[in-house]
């Protein structure tokens, strides 16, 4: 096993290319249970907001939906995926940015109150299940002293933790340097 000229060696290139593959059909996964969700408006407006370090609320989501995938199987947890999927595409739809407080909300207590805001505001554009509504409503449990109910809420609690603290030691990164340029550029980013 010699080095390819990418400096890799063969069983570093099978590894890599096994990763991808499986990071390619957990978005499939994805697309498949959450056209709507995607195609959405506002969901896409979740890209102007920064959620932790640099990473979008929209790409934090994205991470959540795969890892929360990623625990099922590897757990070997039996779970609906699909409803799994769109609760942690919906965990953080609150559509604010939390960073920028303003005279009607300081956004002081973000993590206590950002679950019922999520909720609202999912339930006014889609029709959630009980699952879904767990998900989106618990997943900062201890903070919402009421634990979740259901696997998929544990699952996407669990992803959420992991993918925030990667983001937050920047570990996960995002493009939201690009958001902030333009901010002080004074420049709204079209997304």
């Amino acid at each position: 096993m010699r080095e390819k000229t990418t400096g890799r060696t063969e069983r570093q290139a099978k590894r890599w290319q096994a990763e991808l593959e499986s990071f390619r059909d957990r978005s499939r996964q994805i697309n498949k249970a959450a056209p709507d969700i995607l195609s959405s408006h506002n969901f896409h407006k979740t890209k102007r907001h920064l959620q932790h370090g640099n990473v979008t609320v929209n790409a934090h989501v994205m991470n959540v939906a795969r890892h929360s995938l990623l625990i099922s199987e590897k757990l070997h947890i039996p779970c609906n995926r699909r409803e799994m999927i769109r609760g942690a595409l919906l965990h953080d739809y609150f559509l604010y940015d939390w960073h920028e407080p303003d005279r009607k909300n300081p956004h002081r207590l973000h993590g206590f109150y950002h679950p019922g805001t999520a909720l609202r505001n999912a339930s006014r554009e889609y029709r959630l299940t009980r699952r879904e509504q767990d998900i989106i409503k618990k997943h900062m449990w201890p903070l919402t002293v009421v634990p979740p109910v259901c696997r998929e809420a544990w699952i996407v609690t669990m992803a959420d933790k992991w993918c925030s603290l990667m983001e937050t030691v920047r570990l996960h990164r995002g493009h939201g340097v690009i958001l902030e340029k333009l901010r002080e550029d004074g420049v709204e980013a079209s997304v």
